[in-house]
């Protein structure tokens, strides 16, 4: 009888509960991985060339590979009894059927973060159609003050004051709440003419233009359109702030409606829709610009300049047209003059003057260019990449010394400065504009929502949601240090004044030097993109669910003393 040497048959299998070394060494490589991405050791490594929601996205996916790879090893490889495995399955199957059921998405923060809440909860949309107006508040003629703050970034639209001159010792005295209360959805600031406060709000179906008294909050008017925008990533609500130019309110909201109100009695003087006077698809314009019409209106003796927009209606066969600018009668609404052939950003227009020639400068989806101010004929642009539907520009160009303009945004594209090149004063020449590179680099100032304070030679901005000082000469970075994530600035001296994505308001000294904070306080709860107002002493800041106004200290001084802040 032959003997079977083979011990391999008499040995029991060996029962695999747990995941083998491999499956160990692949989760921890992924936990690592998660590490490097979340807590910017990557860009301790290669430097900043992602933004947060990039990370955010490989986090996402970098932790589901990981446990779909326990998974598979669970059901494919383990020695479990299949009725556990089935027990198991059904249960996230479960699971994932019920969190779908019972939770949805309320809104996205500015690095892709999902905030949810049940499905049966309130909708977002803290005002649903309130109207409660004072009416005997509003019977007064508007009379423009030194203090006021009538328009997108303040009264030179470039997020600088140079007055009130603030006491940054909020221990000793803090800001006095002067009130607080619910409003409308939307990224809107606010925009002030005295005692009077506009901003843009959705409210259920309606969006409207509100008026409020700054002193106690009480609403003086309400002008409302039945119109609604809304998405997922972008929120709920109008976009835009207000500008107020001789008592007059001129408000675009997110679907195109431009308005001129008389701020005395609310009474609206014309209105236009931008998108139909222009023949513009209106759904594919919504496809192509997702996340609302932003821009606020530019306001000229003469002339209301806003963003265009397209695809026009046409011909399939025909390749889609766009107009950039359009610019209307300040008086009347009537339409002077088209500009630019190109879909719009979510940025705002600006007034500058190069070679001595005031002219428009309009951020575009893909390219910074200028127009001329009476007809709107092209005068220069400069490629400056984007889409309006993805990665998006939202910052300003801001006009400096020299002929030159400083531009920046996220998405890895960060900053740059462009020197223009005017035409030469001989006619026999060709009168061309050029614009040429003077320096740009990804990893500087990514402004997502936000725009930059430059001052004595510096760019002051939240870069991916972190306080950064550049050198605008040279592009070198002074500092970066401070996460008040995709919040808004606004220099008030010597002083930035940060708005913190989490409802906190900042102070920090305005120096090259280093990142030096010496204030703050909680002045509003919730998601805040909307840039805040400053109207003399009084501190305005809303974003999608309440609004609130602060007394804030100020320093007592002489108009014509030169204050120098100790850094």
């Amino acid at each position: 009888m032959r003997q079977d040497t083979n011990n391999e048959v008499d040995r029991p299998k060996e029962r695999r509960l747990w995941p083998p070394r491999r499956v160990f060494v692949t989760l921890a490589s992924l936990v690592a991985a998660v590490v490097l991405v979340r807590f910017d050791v990557l860009q301790m490594m290669i430097g900043p060339v992602v933004d947060h929601a990039v990370e955010n996205i490989i986090s996402l996916i970098l932790c589901f590979s990981g446990l779909m790879s326990l998974l598979v090893w669970f059901l494919r490889e383990s020695d479990h009894t299949r009725q556990l495995k089935w027990n198991v399955v059904g249960g996230i199957v479960l699971g994932i059927v019920t969190l779908v059921a019972v939770l949805r998405i309320e809104r996205v923060s500015g690095d892709l973060v999902p905030e949810f809440n049940w499905r049966w909860a309130p909708a977002g949309d803290r005002l649903l159609k309130q109207h409660d107006v004072n009416e005997s508040m509003a019977t007064s003629p508007w009379h423009a003050t030194e203090n006021d703050f009538p328009g997108f970034l303040g009264p030179a639209g470039n997020c600088s004051l140079e007055r009130p001159v603030l006491d940054a010792d909020w221990m000793t005295s803090p800001p006095r709440l002067m009130w607080k209360q619910p409003i409308g959805a939307g990224w809107s600031g606010f925009a002030t003419c005295g005692d009077h406060a506009v901003t843009l709000e959705q409210r259920g179906d309606e969006e409207v233009i509100a008026c409020y008294d700054i002193l106690s909050g009480a609403t003086q008017w309400i002008v409302a359109v039945p119109v609604r925008h809304e998405t997922i990533l972008g929120g709920v609500g109008p976009r835009s702030t207000p500008t107020i130019s001789d008592g007059v309110v001129f408000a675009t909201g997110a679907t195109g409606w431009l308005h001129a109100i008389d701020g005395a009695s609310g009474k609206v003087l014309w209105r236009k829709n931008i998108v139909d006077d222009l023949g513009i698809d209106q759904k594919q314009h919504a496809i192509c610009v997702a996340w609302g019409r932003a821009g606020s209106p530019l306001v000229t003796d003469e002339l209301v300049i806003v963003p265009a927009g397209g695809p026009l209606r046409k011909p399939t066969t025909e390749e889609p047209e766009y107009v950039s600018v359009v610019a209307y009668e300040r008086d009347t609404g009537k339409q002077r003059w088209i500009a630019g052939d190109e879909q719009i950003s979510f940025a705002t227009p600006i007034l500058a003057s190069f070679g001595g020639l005031e002219q428009v400068v309009s951020v575009n989806e893909s390219h910074v260019a200028a127009y001329d101010l009476d007809d709107g004929a092209p005068l220069w642009e400069v490629e400056w990449p984007g889409h309006s539907n993805s990665d998006a520009s939202c910052s300003q160009a801001v006009p400096l010394n020299g002929q030159k303009f400083f531009i920046s945004k996220g998405y890895g594209v960060g900053a740059a400065v462009f020197r223009i090149q005017v035409p030469p004063s001989d006619p026999s020449l060709p009168q061309t504009w050029d614009v040429e590179p003077v320096w740009q680099a990804a990893t500087l100032l990514k402004t997502k929502f936000t725009n930059v304070v430059v001052h004595e030679g510096y760019a002051y901005g939240l870069s991916d949601g972190i306080l950064e000082c550049v050198n605008v000469s040279d592009g070198t970075r002074a500092w970066k240090r401070g996460r008040y994530g995709q919040g808004q600035v606004l220099r008030v001296g010597a002083l930035l004044l940060v708005q913190a994505e989490s409802g906190e308001v900042c102070l920090v000294r305005i120096s090259p030097e280093a990142h030096r904070e010496v204030a703050r306080f909680d002045a509003i709860m919730g998601q805040t993109w909307n840039n805040p107002c400053l109207s003399g002493n009084r501190l305005l800041v809303r974003n999608a669910e309440e609004a609130a106004c602060y007394e804030v200290p100020v320093r007592r001084v002489p108009s014509e003393e030169v204050v120098e802040e100790k850094r």
